[in-house]
């Protein structure tokens, strides 16, 4: 029996995860949910599960649900406190890391240090602190498989070559970006509404990944994460804008030789694969038809017009605490946007202003705890960022 704990369930990749754990039928079980405060989803998934432990990280629904427990299902505690425990249960054999922000590392480091197999779909961590929290998965004997679909199909193109290899058999890393809602349009984005903004022409996705993608930092992000997975140098990794979403990604080996992951748009395939690797099982997605594509369309991105895609380059190649200074700030910038706060153009510059004022990147040795307190200064700086644009706009 593979136990299996979701955490962030009631999320795009937890729902989808859910129904991949029923795919597999006999010999998997959900052991535990964590959600953020949707308890309505919640009970649906309890009835539908029966999982032993449950989570809630907002405090006001925590106490809702404690009030009201299921029976058999032990409430853990609220915040961060009951995602950490979530993520190293005993029972547990297998954690799938769903949930979104900088609050996930504290839950990623227990399942680390609790040696379990993660499935992480979760890469604001990977890329606060990616490095060091791979050594600490190498230390442990804990296992991290990517879930998000681009850096699943690296790992997948990647099983013939031993972890440490990787830089050395590899030229590039393919990228691919589906352009999100924007790459096509016309004119200023600097009225798009967080309405527009949420319209993903592909993937169904949460608020905050959905914005990322239409400016696409969720690439610049991704690039971070995987530069981070399997040690290698940001040079070379291509971003590749391709709308169609079939191909995932791709590695040209120092031969020549190219390999990528193609699949039907459909998160199921790289959850169900982080969940059974190395094996394969039969999936809920759609066989691809080749005879259905007419062509495969590629692009090179357009950094000028989405600058959160250099940005993120730009604190790669920085190291350090900047890429966590990053990630705060643009988190920050993209709550503001979605409450109306800042315009969709002001993300990149609220990202700028944050990381202009940093200290201690190049080359600085970086520590956990110095990851966690440059994300707690950023995200102050941010706020202070986004303030200013908002009243200068008034």
């Amino acid at each position: 029996m593979k136990n299996i704990v979701i955490l962030g369930s009631t999320g795009s990749i937890g729902v989808n995860a859910v129904k991949s754990v029923k795919n597999l039928g006999k010999g998997w079980k959900v052991l535990g949910l964590a959600v953020n405060s949707n308890l309505k989803a919640l009970a649906a998934q309890v009835r539908e599960v029966r999982p032993a432990y449950v989570s809630v990280f907002d405090y006001a629904a925590w106490k809702e649900l404690k009030a009201s427990a299921p029976r058999g299902v032990k409430v853990l505690p609220p915040g961060v406190e009951g995602l950490a425990e979530m993520a190293s249960l005993a029972d547990a054999d297998i954690v799938l890391n769903s949930v979104t922000g900088a609050v996930g590392f504290a839950p990623l480091l227990a399942a680390i240090r609790a040696s379990k197999h993660i499935a992480l779909a979760n890469k604001e961590p990977m890329v606060m602190a990616g490095e060091l929290l791979m050594r600490e998965a190498q230390r442990w004997q804990a296992r991290i498989i990517p879930v998000d679909s681009e850096p699943s199909a690296i790992f997948q193109c990647l099983a013939g070559v031993k972890p440490g290899q990787y830089d050395a058999a590899l030229s590039r890393v393919f990228l691919t970006a589906s352009g999100g809602p924007f790459y096509a349009h016309k004119g200023s984005l600097s009225g798009v509404t967080p309405a527009q903004a949420l319209k993903h022409p592909r993937w169904r996705m949460g608020p905050k990944i959905t914005v990322d993608s239409a400016t696409l930092m969720n690439k610049g992000l991704e690039a971070i994460e995987i530069k981070n997975l399997f040690s290698l140098p940001i040079a070379k990794i291509q971003v590749v804008i391709h709308p169609q979403s079939v191909m995932h990604s791709g590695v040209e080996f120092k031969d020549g030789s190219v390999l990528a992951q193609l699949s039907n748009p459909d998160m199921t395939l790289p959850i169900q694969y982080a969940l059974t690797w190395p094996e394969r099982a039969r999936s809920l997605a759609e066989p691809l038809d080749f005879f259905k594509l007419a062509r495969l369309y590629f692009a090179r991105p357009d950094f000028r017009r989405f600058p959160c895609l250099e940005l993120a380059f730009y604190a790669a190649k920085k190291g350090g605490i900047y890429p966590a200074v990053l990630n705060a700030s643009n988190e920050v910038a993209v709550e503001n946007f979605l409450a109306g706060r800042i315009r969709f153009t002001d993300i990149p510059d609220v990202v700028e202003k944050t990381l202009a004022v940093c200290r201690g990147g190049s080359g600085a040795r970086l520590t956990l705890s110095d990851a966690v307190e440059a994300d707690g200064w950023a995200r102050q700086r941010a706020a202070a960022a986004a303030d200013g644009i908002k009243k200068r706009k008034k």
